[in-house]
Formats: C-alpha cells, sequence, structure tokens
C-alpha cells in the first residue's frame, strides 16, 4: 500500500488520550472505570457564556470569520492581557485559533527548520515535544528536580541553551506536575534569557486562574519587558473557564511572528468557529469571580488527593500550588510484582497495572519526560477522587 510521511516516524497519540481511550474501551465493556487520567473540568461552561453563543447562533452569526479571529473577540484578548497580565497587544499583535494546542502548532511550524532545538523543561506537556518534532526541531530537555518541586533552576537553563536553540517552552502552572514558577524564579529565568537573544519564548499559561496558597501568577513579558519582543504568550478559555470543547485559544506576541503564524493557520484550518468565539468573548468580558470559587473547589480537592496519597507506603506525593494535577513519586515500587502477577519495571507497567487490576485510569510518567512518576487528574468530584485512592492503596498494598 502507499506509505506515509517520514514526519510522522515516532509520533504517536498522546498517553493521556489513549488511557482515556483504554478506560472508556473498558468502561463500555461493563468495567467499574475510575477515570483519573483526563485533564478536562469537571464544572459546567457558564451559563452566561452558553446564552452567548445562543444569541450568535440565532442572530445569524454563522459565517466564514476573519482568519486571525473576529475583531470583537481580539479586542477582548486584549483586555484580558492588559487586566490580568498587565500587557498591551495591539490588535495585530493578537491570534486566536482552535484551542492553544493550534497556537503551539502554528509558532513551531512558522519557525522551526530541521536542526533546530526546543528546549523543554522536564517533565512537560506531552504534545509540546511532538509539535516541535514536527517541525523538525530537535528536543533538549532539563530536567527539573522533584526535590525542588519541580522547579526550573536557572543555571540549568543556560547550560541546555546553544546556538540551535529555536525556542523555550514555560507552562506554569505546570501539566503534569502542577508546579508554579514565583516571580523570583521568572526573574531569574528572564536574565538567563537576556544573554540570549537568538530564542523565542513561549509561555503558555492556560492554567493561569488555577492557583492555589495565595499564590501570585506573573507572566514572562510581564515581568522582563525587554523580552516581550520574542515571548509569545500563549492563553485560551478551556481549562479556567471549563470550555474544553469550545476550541478558543488565542495568543499575543510579536507582530511578524503573529503574521507568520496566521499565515500558517490559513492553510489549515481558516478562521475558527463563529458560535466560540462569542462564547470566548462573554467568557472573558464576563464576571470573573467565579474563577476563585472554584480554584477553591479544586484547592480542597488537591488538599484531599495529596494526603491519600502521601497515607500510602510507597508513595510520595508533592503539593502542587497551581492546575489540577499532582505527580507522585512511585520510586518505592519499582521491581515489585502486583498482585495480578504483572513486573512492575516502569511506571508505564505501574499505570498499566493499576488500570487492569483496579480500573483506575492514570497516565505513566514517561509520557511526560520523567520517570517513575504518574500523574492523577483532581478535576472530578471528591467521592471519585477518594475511590481512586482507595484503590491505588489496595493496588500498593498489593506490589510483593
Amino acid at each position: 500500500m502507499p506509505g506515509f510521511a517520514d514526519r510522522l516516524n515516532g509520533i504517536a497519540i498522546s498517553a493521556s488520550a489513549a488511557m482515556t481511550d483504554k478506560a472508556s474501551a473498558l468502561k463500555a465493556q461493563g468495567a467499574r472505570i475510575v477515570s483519573l487520567s483526563s485533564g478536562e473540568p469537571d464544572f459546567p461552561t457558564p451559563d452566561h457564556v452558553v446564552d452567548a453563543a445562543i444569541a450568535a447562533a440565532l442572530g445569524g452569526d454563522t459565517k466564514y470569520p476573519p482568519q486571525a479571529g473576529k475583531p470583537a473577540l481580539k479586542a477582548a484578548v486584549q483586555r484580558k492581557f492588559l487586566r490580568d497580565n498587565h500587557l498591551d497587544y495591539a490588535l495585530d499583535e493578537i491570534l486566536v485559533a482552535n484551542g492553544a494546542k493550534q497556537i503551539i502548532y502554528n509558532a513551531m511550524m512558522a519557525t522551526c527548520n530541521p536542526g533546530d532545538e526546543v528546549v523543554l523543561p522536564t517533565p512537560y506537556w506531552i504534545s509540546y515535544a511532538d509539535i516541535a518534532r514536527l517541525g523538525g526541531a530537535r528536543i533538549v530537555q532539563v530536567p527539573c528536580p522533584a526535590d525542588n518541586d519541580f522547579r526550573l533552576l536557572p543555571a540549568d537553563l543556560d547550560a541546555a541553551i546553544t546556538p540551535r536553540t529555536k525556542w523555550l517552552v514555560l507552562n506554569f502552572p505546570n501539566n503534569p506536575t502542577g508546579a508554579c514558577c514565583p516571580r523570583r524564579d521568572l526573574e531569574e529565568i528572564a536574565a538567563v534569557l537576556m544573554k540570549h537573544p537568538h530564542v523565542w519564548v513561549l509561555t503558555d499559561d492556560i492554567y493561569e486562574h488555577l492557583i492555589y496558597d495565595d499564590f501570585a501568577f506573573h507572566t514572562l513579558a510581564e515581568i522582563e519587558p525587554r523580552l516581550k519582543d520574542r515571548v509569545l504568550t500563549v492563553n485560551g478559555v478551556s481549562k479556567s473557564y471549563a470550555m474544553t470543547g469550545w476550541r478558543v485559544g488565542f495568543c499575543g506576541g510579536p507582530r511578524d511572528l503573529i503574521a507568520a503564524m496566521n499565515n500558517m493557520q490559513g492553510q489549515a484550518t481558516s478562521g475558527i468557529n463563529t458560535i466560540a468565539q462569542a462564547a470566548a468573548i462573554a467568557a472573558l468580558d464576563g464576571p470573573q469571580d467565579y474563577l476563585k470559587v472554584r480554584a477553591a473547589e479544586y484547592q480542597a480537592r488537591r488538599d484531599l488527593v495529596v494526603g491519600l496519597l502521601n497515607a500510602i507506603p510507597g508513595l510520595h506525593c508533592h503539593t502542587p500550588q497551581g492546575a489540577f494535577y499532582v505527580y507522585p513519586d512511585i520510586g518505592a515500587c519499582m521491581g515489585k510484582v502486583s498482585a495480578g502477577g504483572r513486573k512492575i519495571d516502569s511506571d508505564t507497567d505501574f499505570v498499566m497495572a493499576l488500570l487492569e487490576e483496579q480500573q483506575v485510569a492514570s497516565v505513566q510518567g514517561a509520557a511526560y519526560g520523567m520517570s517513575p512518576f504518574f500523574r492523577i487528574s483532581y478535576a472530578t468530584d471528591t467521592d471519585t477522587l477518594r475511590e481512586g485512592c482507595r484503590r491505588i492503596a489496595e493496588f500498593v498494598g498489593g506490589l510483593v
């Protein structure tokens, strides 16, 4: 049969999506699955956002949209950046796309050439690496130590940058660890980047409003304005506003970069759904108080899960300050055998045995570039979280 493109070599379906699909298949067969693998809010999209979408549809807002985003949405994004991040972007420095993922894809495809390097603080969201590889770039991992709460050490970043470095990708709060970056850390990272003017920086701020313990969120271009002309500030409505299915991402960045990314988008999807754009305007311009209410609920869930996991002999779970994930260390479980007879030689073995024997879906740390860990999402109700942790405790307790 005809062959496939070489660019797909080594590119696979993301581990979180694969685990969610496997859990769904088992559930369809009658298994009582506890799914802790999906990074999706369980809260509903706010009523006023849905109402805005309905009004747009009924009002005839159903024609082809401008490729870079409707002016009204770009203006709402402009206001959001100014209000939340103290960043002033012109409208032609803003791009709207089908989720933050397409923003990242546009950026890498518009800038990367074979032999370029993309620096990823590790662990990292799965798709950063695969998107960069699709663009021809090589991944350079910078391990962020677990004993430093998975924070990026500036000296390690400095050592990873070479003349071939095209991008540094920063993601705080982080997926998969929930780690956040304090202002002082950002200032030190900025100082490193000032020494390397050839490097673009992508800051993925999608979990910006999901922060706990009175943590103060800042983004890089806000902290160091001299970097603004080479920082792409990426965000969207999916996580904070519980709008994953609406597929609206946006960014602010240098005018020439935005134009190149828009060119790439034009060859792929053109503009995004007009109804979703109307919904995003309502989310960004509407009430914001409920974001703190929901963050408080996530914090309570975090505290529950961290407490339950740390009570399990053989697990160690740090306390994240953002997002809705925990990333427990399962090093003490390596080399053991599960109650079902599976040898646990890796975190992939661990999560597969956990799914098969206790019907708990999670994601292996290897997918995020750092083992032996596994990722749990606590974006679900407390009864499900308690049951999931109970099953994890039973599974770990059965290892010999």
